[in-house]
């Protein structure tokens, strides 16, 4: 009976599939799979490739159809146009059938060959093995105090803390792609989503590669939206915390009344300073309309989340089974 189960699990774990978003990553693409599919083949795993296409406006999809006919195992879903990486590797997930499932960037600065050590741990019985990041030598002290200062906050904040230098490259089992593939919110945070979720988890270190063609897709200010999309979509602190701090100005306006009064009991009436009403008033504006942004941005994700539209829409998938047992 137990040898009937063991031989069970090891049927259950010979399929992997690999998600590579691409966005304008034409000329990467015959150097990831020259590394990749060599890596794959040394797993002893039937495997598969499922690479999305997020809207390329350069030469992505023909690069990729040519490799396609070259290596069958090569699975396209072509996007309607750019919907983000966020979205994008939700609709790979949908689309990858394996029994595992290991999200990787197109541009090699994740190795390839560190997929086997994801994959050795996921054997030894880890649902969720992710990668993480020894040194990162193209990334500015300025980008590092940023990225060390959002963990710091987010960890502080949300509901689950989010392991510090790991990013997408990861492994997730056949059990934890099927939770994330029903989970119908629209904002994707999806490091927070791989915490949330749970299950067994771990890190394999890796140390991070130089890109081989082209530049990072990620420009600061869409790392700023990514960082209050996380915050805001892990976290109510940022509505909670106006009630404190409009606690503590009422508290202080009350105290500087009993001033006033005491002020006045004692030393008479006098005229008070126009710059003193003019600096509370410009704070306490300024305090309101900061409330009323943040109050705005979640009530403008509720109105995401109200409208129902899709995460993505496919163009086209060349090879890729249909999607099932996902949220809208």
């Amino acid at each position: 009976m137990r040898a009937d189960g063991a031989a069970s699990l090891a049927d259950a774990r010979r399929t992997l599939s690999v998600v590579v978003p691409f966005y304008n990553e034409g000329a990467n693409v015959a150097a990831l799979l020259a590394r990749l599919v060599p890596a794959l083949d040394g797993l002893g795993l039937d495997w598969d490739i499922v690479a999305v296409n997020d809207g390329s406006a350069d030469d992505t999809l023909e690069r990729l159809l040519a490799a396609r006919a070259r290596e069958p195992r090569l699975k396209i879903v072509d996007l309607s146009r750019n919907f983000g990486k966020e979205r994008c590797l939700s609709a790979g997930l949908a689309y990858a059938r394996g029994q595992a499932v290991v999200m990787i960037d197109a541009d090699l600065q994740h190795p390839p060959e560190t997929i086997q050590a994801l994959v050795a741990r996921w054997h030894a019985g880890d649902e969720v093995v992710y990668a993480v990041r020894e040194s990162r030598a193209d990334q500015t002290w300025t980008a590092r105090l940023l990225s060390r200062a959002f963990y710091a906050v987010f960890d502080r904040l949300s509901e689950v803390p989010v392991p510090r230098g790991a990013g997408d490259f990861r492994l997730l089992d056949r059990q934890v792609v099927d939770v994330i593939n029903r989970m119908p919110e629209r904002t994707r945070f999806m490091k927070g989503i791989y915490s949330w979720v749970g299950f067994r988890q771990s890190g394999v270190s890796y140390r991070e590669e130089a890109r081989h063609r082209g530049e990072s897709k990620w420009p600061v200010i869409g790392l700023m939206r990514l960082a209050i999309d996380g915050l805001t979509a892990f976290s109510n602190f940022p509505l909670r915390v106006w009630t404190l701090v409009g606690a503590a100005i009422s508290s202080l306006a009350f105290l500087y009344i009993v001033y006033r009064l005491l002020r006045v009991v004692i030393y008479g009436i006098d005229v008070p300073g126009y710059e003193s009403i003019i600096m509370i008033v410009l704070f306490l504006g300024g305090v309101q309309l900061l409330t009323l942004g943040i109050i705005g941005d979640y009530i403008g994700r509720i109105f995401a989340e109200v409208k129902g539209r899709p995460l993505y829409i496919v163009r086209r998938a060349y090879g890729a089974d249909e999607p099932s047992d996902t949220a809208d």
